[in-house]
C-alpha cells in the first residue's frame, strides 16, 4: 500500500512524531487531497493537551482543522470536484476524523471549496474555521444588516479579525475591542478601534454609541468577554459569542430584552449534520476574498511538520502574531 508523512500525537501533551502511515483511500462522496497546507488553532493545541473533550479526538491522532490543498482523487459519487481542483475547507482534526497535519486526507466532498485564486496556500489554510465561526455567528445567527452597530470583543484575534472584516463588508459600523497595540492594524480594516485597558465598557458605550450600545456584539474571548457583551449590547439587541464557557448572569441582557446566541462550529464534524452549510460558507468565503473584502492575517514565521510543535508552543505562550501556518510542500 502506498504511504504519507504524518504528524501523530501518541499521548496527551506528547510530542509530534514524523511517521510514514497508510495512505487514505477515498469513499463515496469524498476527495483525497494532497495537502498543501494545515492552519494551527488553540483549539489544536487543547486537543493535544487532552484538555478538549468537546472536540471528542481521541490520541493518538493526527491533529489539523484547516487544510488547503489539491484535489488528487474523487470518490463515486463526488461532483462538486474533479482531480487538479485546488480547495480549502475544515475538513478534520475532531471527532475522530483525520487531522491535516498529513501528506494527504479523504474529506467528505460537502466541507470543501475551491480555493480563492489570489492567495496562496498557506493564506487559503488559515481562514476556514475562523471564517466560519465568524459567519454562523454574525450571517446565520444575527442576519446583520447594513448600518447596524457592530461591536467585536477580541477583535484582532482570530476569530475577530475575520468577524470584523465579515461585518463591515455587509455595510455594518464595526466597533472592536482588543489591546492598544492592535489599534493600527484594525483601524487599517476601516473599524474603530477600543482599548480595553484605557477604557471601561460603560465609557465607550457612551463614547461610541451614545450610551444606547450596540445592535450587535461578537464576543470571542469568552468568561469576562461575555459578561462585558451583555452589559454592551443595546435594547432589543444580539450578543453572540463562539466561546460560552462559565458561569454568568443573564440580568443585563435580560433587562434589555436583549438576545443571546451560542456558535459551536464542530457539529457538522463531529455529528455530521450541517456539512452542507459548511461548504456553502466557504464558497461564501471565496467570494469575500477574492473581492478584496476579507484576508487572514498571518504571523510572518514559517512551520513544517517537523516544526508543527513549535507553532503549537506559540499558541499557548500567547506570541503568536497573526494566524500560524505548517506547510507541506
Amino acid at each position: 500500500m502506498p504511504t504519507m508523512r504524518a504528524a501523530v500525537v501518541e499521548a496527551a501533551n506528547g510530542p509530534f512524531r514524523v511517521s510514514e502511515l497508510e495512505h487514505p483511500v477515498p469513499k463515496s462522496g469524498e476527495v483525497l487531497v494532497r495537502i498543501r497546507a494545515s492552519g494551527v488553532n488553540p483549539l489544536d493545541t487543547k486537543i493535544r493537551a487532552g484538555a478538549a473533550a468537546h472536540a471528542r479526538h481521541g490520541l493518538p491522532a493526527i491533529l489539523g482543522i484547516d487544510l488547503a490543498g489539491v484535489v488528487e482523487q474523487v470518490g463515486e459519487g463526488v461532483t462538486r470536484f474533479s482531480r487538479g481542483d485546488e480547495v480549502y475547507g475544515m475538513a478534520g482534526g475532531v471527532g475522530g476524523n483525520q487531522g491535516s497535519l498529513a501528506e494527504y486526507a479523504a474529506v467528505d466532498e460537502r466541507l470543501l471549496a475551491i480555493k480563492p485564486s489570489n492567495v496562496s496556500m498557506r493564506e487559503a489554510a488559515a481562514l476556514p474555521l475562523i471564517f466560519i465561526t465568524a459567519w454562523e455567528g454574525l450571517v446565520d445567527r444575527v442576519n446583520v444588516q447594513a448600518g447596524q452597530s457592530v461591536l467585536v470583543i477580541g477583535a484582532g484575534g482570530g476569530v475577530g479579525h475575520i468577524a470584523v472584516q465579515i461585518a463591515l463588508a455587509l455595510g455594518a459600523d464595526v466597533c472592536a475591542v482588543d489591546s492598544a497595540s492592535k489599534a493600527d492594524y484594525l483601524r487599517s480594516l476601516g473599524a474603530t478601534p477600543i482599548d480595553y485597558s484605557s477604557e471601561d465598557v460603560e465609557a465607550y458605550v457612551a463614547k461610541h454609541s451614545g450610551g444606547k450600545g450596540f445592535d450587535v456584539v461578537y464576543d470571542t474571548v469568552g468568561g469576562a468577554g461575555l459578561d462585558t457583551a451583555f452589559k454592551a449590547v443595546a435594547r432589543f439587541g444580539h450578543v453572540v459569542s463562539c466561546l460560552g464557557w462559565g458561569t454568568h448572569a443573564l440580568a443585563p441582557l435580560s433587562f434589555k430584552s436583549a438576545t443571546y446566541s451560542g456558535v459551536f462550529t464542530l457539529i457538522p464534524l463531529l455529528t455530521g449534520e450541517g456539512r452542507e452549510h459548511h461548504g456553502d460558507i466557504m464558497r461564501e468565503a471565496t467570494k469575500l476574498v477574492e473581492a478584496g473584502k476579507v484576508s487572514p492575517r498571518l504571523d510572518p514565521r514559517r512551520f513544517t511538520l517537523e516544526t508543527a510543535a513549535s507553532a503549537h508552543e506559540l499558541i499557548e505562550t500567547r506570541k503568536a502574531n497573526g494566524k500560524l501556518v505548517v506547510e507541506l510542500d
